[in-house]
């Protein structure tokens, strides 16, 4: 008798046949590239940093990089005390007015370096004589043309709107550079550890990612991160918006309990990012929240007391260091996005209204 495959198998089929499936599992390998390639110029731009002596860092970004600036102000405040800020493009583009950037390091981060009003803050930190820094898949963008320096993320061709290896590859280029301007050999050789922890981690989460079709009705969650994963915390909010429209908003634990808690009740879902670390036991006390209010947890954890109390458990490797952790961490949310997405018949490939390249002014 001829059977009926069932869901969870159609589910599994249809993601491995869409780009975002192939370009999140090809992290690994890309990753491995940007650090045996990118290195040297990495070093290279370190150094020119150091010669210059900034006061504070201004980092200009849109949509999955403005996530990946995020995770930088974190890492450039704790390994390299430098206070970073976010820029805020529409000072150039809307009103005409740049802050005072003479004394900073500005870096652009953009996949594909075309939106104008992240060139425009390049411009203007060129221009009054700061340092300027592209981060770019493509070294021949306009955003790297108007940068001093640019470190090309060598991610290749990436055809799903949602970025998932150039994000993972921008936080690498970020913690790189923290790395070579520390000049910490420890932090050289924890890198190397990266692209094996993130293949672990999709291994991991290859045996569970099926019970995420139990998602498929979810309209709406939080996902919850501190520290070095609100990134994080961000961008995996963000991939569940664009490829399976659930309106998923981010908080740092923190702010959460400012009162946006007040949304857990029964049923609702609670997404926590929650490596080891300093980050960790303010996001696991959300847990008990969660449990005494009935919703439904989902963790992202190297812990396994905490993925066993989740109602879905997500893997990390244990070993990987905090500061690093966001590398791996971010990938448990991409293969739930994706799994969610396909489960609900969405092609995560073309979200509607949406396109790869996302001019703003």
């Amino acid at each position: 008798m001829m059977t009926t495959p069932s869901t969870s198998l159609r589910t599994a089929s249809s993601a491995e046949a869409t780009a975002l499936h192939r370009e999140i599992h090809e992290q690994p390998k890309v990753l491995a590239k940007l650090l045996s390639e990118g290195w040297p110029t990495v070093c290279e731009v370190a150094q020119r940093i150091a010669a210059f002596g900034p006061v504070w860092v201004n980092i200009v970004a849109r949509g999955t990089s403005d996530n990946a600036a995020r995770y930088a102000q974190y890492l450039f405040g704790v390994n390299n005390q430098l206070g970073v800020a976010l820029a805020a493009p529409s000072l150039c583009t809307l009103y005409n007015t740049a802050p005072r950037l003479k004394e900073a390091l500005t870096i652009g981060v953009s996949q594909s370096g075309q939106s104008p009003d992240v060139v425009s803050v390049i411009e203007a930190a060129r221009k009054q004589g700061g340092l300027t820094l592209a981060i770019s898949n493509d070294p021949d963008s306009p955003l790297a043309r108007a940068a001093h320096l640019c470190i090309e993320l060598n991610a290749g061709c990436e055809q799903s709107v949602a970025a998932t290896k150039t994000y993972t590859t921008e936080l690498l280029a970020f913690a790189m550079l923290s790395a070579a301007m520390t000049g910490h050999g420890e932090q050289r050789e924890a890198l190397l550890t990266v692209p094996n922890a993130v293949e672990s981690t999709i291994a991991a989460c290859s045996t569970t990612m099926g019970n995420a079709t139990h998602y498929g009705h979810v309209r709406r969650l939080v996902v919850v991160g501190r520290g070095f994963n609100f990134a994080t915390a961000h961008e995996i909010a963000l991939k569940l918006k664009e490829t399976s429209y659930v309106l998923a908003e981010p908080y740092s634990s923190a702010d959460l309990l400012h009162g946006p808690v007040a949304l857990i009740e029964r049923d609702f879902p609670v997404m926590l990012v929650a490596p080891s670390g300093r980050g960790h036991d303010s996001v696991v006390e959300l847990l008990d929240v969660a449990e005494q209010r009935g919703a439904r947890t989902i963790a992202i954890s190297d812990v396994p007391a905490v993925l066993e109390r989740a109602d879905l458990g997500l893997a990390m490797p244990k070993g990987i260091p905090e500061w690093l952790s966001p590398i791996c961490a971010v990938v448990p949310g991409q293969l739930f996005a994706e799994t969610l997405s396909t489960s609900k018949g969405i092609n995560p490939d073309k979200p509607r209204g949406l396109s790869k390249v996302t001019l703003t002014r």
